[in-house]
């Protein structure tokens, strides 16, 4: 082990610097526990496992331990548009502790308050952030690390490469992880190599054994390239990046001229976003049930580019720290 990644493995008790991003709909127990036993550290994403996977939130992650007594994470989405999430998120929260989680990744929010409620436990909070004036907000709140997330990225990806978002943030002198672009040992060795302490990925977890992803999903991850990574607003009202499949080419990924108005107008774009992303809840949903015979809204970043077929989680890390 290398000082560079030294604080992930040593905070978090973990083997390799690797974190399963939290992922809706696909972060099943399954995949969290198996990337845990494997070596890094899953990370439980609440709706996927209650809504998706129908386990009770404290009883989902029960079951996980069953799986793994390794360490695991918890992703909290803390944006405050809806005051009901946002007391769900609080929730959680309070099971996760009790349930001895120690390690908390934050996203759309202030975690000010995240912080402040784990303070004393000895648990790690990282933030989600694209660029350098979100990541100061989240270090004037009390966060241990940022989670670093690139134009490379799947689901809600950033706009900036990860070498200059290394370079824009590392003057702040918290841990960093890459996210976004992690695929293969070359990619995982290089972001290591900038003075990245760990990387998060999503989508090489989702081409696994443990992931419950339809096969097709899968297929089309194993069969994309970079350049079949396009971004839509069609999901949940800002830019995720997803696969170009037939599908997708159809439809188009641009919004319409009046949900366009409705999506930037900021009197509007809360209660506009929130509409797609409740609708996009139910089609993820299916995508990942019934695969191509629904919609095919399969998200995924360019890391796709390194992933030539489907292995176990274990064989994934293995793969990647050899």
């Amino acid at each position: 082990m290398t000082q560079q990644h030294s604080f992930l493995t040593q905070h978090l008790g973990i083997e390799h610097p690797i974190i399963c991003g939290a992922m809706y709909p696909c972060s099943n127990p399954e995949l969290v526990a198996a990337v845990s036993e494997a070596g890094g550290v899953g990370v439980v994403q609440p709706i996927s496992l209650t809504f998706v996977h129908k386990h009770q939130f404290r009883e989902g992650l029960r079951y996980i331990r069953t799986l793994t007594q390794k360490p695991i994470g918890l992703n909290l989405l803390i944006e405050k548009s809806s005051k009901k999430y946002l007391e769900k998120n609080k929730e959680w929260l309070g099971i996760a502790l009790e349930e001895g989680v120690k390690f908390f990744i934050t996203a759309l929010g202030n975690p000010d308050w995240v912080v402040r409620r784990v303070e004393g436990s000895g648990a790690l909070v990282f933030h989600d952030t694209t660029d350098k004036i979100w990541a100061k907000k989240a270090v004037d709140a009390g966060v241990h690390g940022l989670i670093c997330v690139n134009n490379r990225a799947g689901g809600h990806a950033g706009q900036i490469s990860p070498e200059k978002l290394y370079n824009d943030l590392a003057p702040l002198g918290l841990p960093l992880v890459c996210a976004g672009g992690i695929g293969d040992a070359e990619s995982y060795r290089a972001a290591l190599k900038l003075g990245y302490q760990g990387v998060q990925l999503g989508t090489r977890f989702i081409a696994s054994t443990e992931c419950s992803a339809h096969s097709d999903y899968k297929q089309a991850i194993v069969n994309a390239e970079a350049a079949d990574i396009i971004l839509t607003r069609k999901l949940t009202g800002v830019p995720v990046a997803v696969i170009n499949t037939k599908f997708m080419r159809e439809r188009g990924s641009e919004v319409g001229g009046v949900a366009k108005f409705l999506l930037d107008n900021p009197r509007t774009k809360h209660f506009a976003r929130m509409f797609y992303s409740v609708r996009s809840l139910f089609e993820l949903k299916q995508s990942l049930n019934k695969g191509a015979d629904y919609k095919e809204y399969f998200q995924a970043g360019k890391s796709v580019a390194g992933i030539d077929r489907v292995e176990s989680v274990a064989s994934i890390i293995q793969g990647l720290v050899r």
